[in-house]
C-alpha cells in the first residue's frame, strides 16, 4: 500500500511541478450515496447491506493540456458505508457464551435491530480529464482515475431491542426477554487504514464571466477488502456521488 500512496503522491507532484499556466481551482460538494459490497464472500455478518445517504466535499486543481483534454487531481471528503435494519447476524460475545456446555456456543447469533456503518475518508484521485463539448457558455466532460484513501474513522451504530435467536429464521429464541441493541462502537482498529481503487464523474458547467458553475455525477470503488480478519467479512467500499460545485481561473 505504501507504494501506491508513494506513486500517487509523485504523480501529483510532477503534474504540479509542469503544469501548464492554464489551471483551474474548483469547489464541489453534494450527497454521497454509499454502500457496502461482498463480492464473492459468503458472510453473513458482512453482507446485506443497504445504502445510506451522507455528505460528499472535494477541491480540485484541474491543469489543461488543450482545449480537450486536462489532468485534475483533487481532494475528497468521502463518507462511505451502509445499514441494515431486520434479523442480522453477530457473533456470539462471552457473556452469552457462557450458556452454553464448554465447546458448544455458537460462532453466530441472531436479533432483529437497526445497524449503519459510518465510514469516513480521506482520498486523493488523480483524474484524466475529456471535454467532449466547449462553447463560449457551455461545458460537458468525462473524467475517470485511480485514487489512495485514508480512514478517519469509522463507526457502528445499532439500535433496537430485540429477542435472541438461535437461527435467522427466529424459531429458536435464546431467552424470554429482549435484549437492547442500542450502542455505539468505534471500528476503526478493525479496518485497514488505507484503500485504493478507481474514481469517476461526468459532469456540465456553465461559464460565467470569472469561472464557472458545474453539476456533476459519478462514483469511486474500492479494491481492497476494508476488513483486517476475514472472521468480519470482505467488503469493499464505494459510493455513488452527485455535487454541485464552482471553479474559476488561476
Amino acid at each position: 500500500m505504501k507504494r501506491y500512496i508513494s506513486l500517487m503522491l509523485i504523480t501529483l507532484c510532477v503534474k504540479v511541478s509542469f503544469a501548464q499556466k492554464k489551471a483551474d481551482i474548483g469547489f464541489k460538494a453534494g450527497l454521497s450515496i454509499p454502500n457496502l459490497t461482498t463480492g464473492s464472500s459468503n458472510n453473513s455478518i458482512s453482507s446485506g447491506y443497504n445504502s445510506r445517504l451522507d455528505v460528499h466535499a472535494a477541491v480540485h486543481i484541474e491543469y489543461r493540456m488543450g482545449d480537450r483534454f486536462s489532468i485534475q487531481p483533487q481532494l475528497e471528503y468521502s463518507s462511505q458505508g451502509g445499514k441494515k435494519d431486520g434479523i442480522q447476524t453477530f457473533s456470539t460475545p462471552d457473556n452469552l457464551s457462557q450458556q452454553f456446555p464448554p465447546g458448544q456456543a455458537p460462532t453466530y447469533l441472531y436479533a432483529d435491530y437497526k445497524s449503519e456503518a459510518r465510514l469516513n475518508y480521506l482520498m486523493l484521485p488523480v483524474l484524466a480529464k475529456y471535454h467532449f463539448m466547449s462553447s463560449k457558455k457551455w461545458d460537458a466532460y468525462l473524467a475517470a482515475g485511480p485514487f489512495v484513501s485514508y480512514l478517519l474513522s469509522a463507526k457502528n451504530i445499532t439500535k433496537g431491542s430485540s429477542l435472541i435467536y438461535l437461527d435467522e429464521g427466529k424459531t429458536q429464541p435464546l431467552g424470554p426477554e429482549a435484549q437492547s441493541f442500542d450502542n455505539t462502537e468505534n471500528i476503526t482498529s478493525d479496518l485497514h487504514r488505507f484503500n485504493a481503487g478507481i474514481n469517476g464523474h461526468a459532469g456540465i458547467g456553465y461559464k460565467l464571466s470569472n469561472g464557472s458553475i458545474f453539476l456533476e455525477a459519478g462514483g469511486n470503488y474500492g479494491l481492497i477488502d476494508i476488513q483486517k480478519s476475514a472472521a468480519d467479512g470482505k467488503n469493499k467500499a464505494g459510493a455513488a456521488v452527485i455535487d454541485l460545485g464552482y471553479q474559476f481561473r488561476l
